[in-house]
């Protein structure tokens, strides 16, 4: 028992239990992320990054961060910088994890990362039919800044991509 009776001063209440928080942390992507990588990408989207994609992304050097919690990868991002810029190529968090602000955090790193090394510019690409990302981006200070025709693949045929840049 405490000596205070179980009273948190901080938060004015009692407190009967202890909140037990998983355990969580952002870290570089390695080549051994590949098969948790590759699961969720498949499982989010309907046309997937190969393998090959995180492979070459790794071997020339972009910024390659995982999510995880519990020892269990739950979101990545993939980030290109250069020339005063970033590119956020690829962000996404596996679909039973969403919804919990994974891609903001994710996000919010990313950007932070991007600064540190000298971006003045994020840029990203996504789909128009991709309304909860757009929120996302909208609500972390990005707008549409144009649309790239026949960008992505779809069902039938292409989907084009808005284009989204903030300054950092």
């Amino acid at each position: 028992m405490r000596p205070d009776n179980g009273f948190d001063k901080h938060q004015g209440c009692f407190m009967s239990a202890v909140v037990q928080l998983p355990s969580t942390r952002v870290r570089c992507m390695n080549y051994g992320d590949m098969v948790a990588v590759i699961a969720i990408e498949r499982e989010a989207y309907d046309f997937p990054w190969s393998e090959g994609i995180f492979r070459d992304c790794l071997r020339v050097g972009y910024s390659c961060w995982v999510y995880e919690e519990e020892n269990e990868i739950q979101a990545y991002g993939v980030m290109s910088m250069a020339a005063g810029e970033c590119h956020i190529l690829n962000l996404c968090v596996c679909p039973r994890a969403q919804g919990r602000g994974i891609g903001r955090l994710m996000l919010r790193r990313l950007l932070r990362i991007a600064r540190r090394h000298g971006s003045d510019t994020a840029i990203l690409e996504v789909r128009p039919s991709n309304r909860a990302a757009q929120r996302l981006y909208h609500s972390e200070g990005f707008n549409e800044v144009g649309m790239r025709r026949d960008y992505y693949p779809a069902r039938h045929g292409r989907e084009d991509a808005l284009v989204m840049a903030r300054v950092l």
